[in-house]
């Protein structure tokens, strides 16, 4: 961790909101400067045989859902990864497969496997409070080859943050390989309602104290106005902007226009990215 546990906790406990966010943009801008990334993402269904749109701007082309067997999910990367070209291919949630290997009995790394040698690049998630063996589990995707596009939170387990940082920072320390984690959830949980105060300094309390490179952002879900704040107090990294470009409300109002311009809006320098964080348009 970059921080102590017990810094940890000092920090979740401040109400000075101000103070955590410029920590976390001067850990932020040590490690990334103003070098701001954001990616553009086709989204495609899992099940074979559905139609599939990859927009020239893709710059990933994601699977979604959880595939019904081995069979359809092999199938729906062989017919995702022939159109897909050069784009990275990504796909599925590393808890969802951890599910599919004990319904098809046989092991994550041989089904992990199976996927690579289908086409698969990168495993889309790995949402940690879903989980049944977070270390086991990713050093198994790393074993067969594959990347973890993103480490992500489905569910906030507690309104109190630092022990889920604790967590993931062991997690890292234990593996070595996450490359981006998004600490917003995935999905509201009833029992732990969030505001947009409370948002902020969880992705400025994951920059302090994770050693993780990219803290990310999800556009399609939080919008521009939470990634525009996330991006002051120590996220780097805006996932999930639509590869359409749509003009239909005007040339600024385009994704990409509009994510650069927020992006500049912070102080910051946009870079657009592929799956696998390299740097393809500025």
């Amino acid at each position: 961790m970059s921080v102590s546990n017990a810094e940890l906790t000092a920090l979740a406990a401040t109400h000075d909101i101000i103070t955590l966010g410029m920590q976390a943009d001067d850990v932020r801008r040590a490690r990334h400067g103003a070098h701001t990334t954001f990616v553009r993402v086709a989204e495609v269904e899992s099940m074979p045989g559905q139609p599939v749109e990859i927009p020239p701007a893709a710059g990933e082309v994601r699977i979604t859902g959880s595939p019904a067997s081995r069979q359809s999910a092999v199938a729906r990367i062989q017919e995702v990864c022939k159109l897909a070209g050069r784009v990275p291919v990504s796909g599925f949630s590393l808890a969802d497969l951890e599910q599919l290997a004990v319904r098809e009995q046989l092991t994550l790394r041989a089904l992990l496997e199976e996927l690579r040698a289908a086409g698969l690049e990168l495993i889309a998630e790995a949402p940690f409070d879903l989980l049944a063996d977070a270390r086991r589990s990713i050093e198994q995707v790393n074993i067969a080859g594959l990347a973890l596009a993103r480490l992500t939170v489905d569910r906030l387990p507690a309104a109190d943050s630092s022990s889920l940082l604790t967590a993931v920072a062991a997690l890292q320390k234990d593996v070595g390989v996450l490359r981006a984690f998004a600490p917003l959830a995935r999905r509201p949980n009833p029992a732990v309602p969030t505001t947009g105060y409370e948002d902020v300094k969880r992705v400025a309390l994951a920059r302090l104290s994770l050693d993780v490179p990219s803290i990310q952002v999800d556009w399609s879900l939080y919008g521009p106005k939470l990634a525009q704040v996330a991006l002051t107090v120590g996220a780097d990294d805006i996932d999930s902007v639509s590869a359409v470009d749509d003009m239909t409300e005007g040339r600024r109002r385009a994704p990409r226009a509009e994510v650069v311009r927020n992006i500049q809006a912070a102080g910051l320098q946009a870079a657009e990215r592929n799956g696998r964080f390299e740097i393809i348009g500025r």
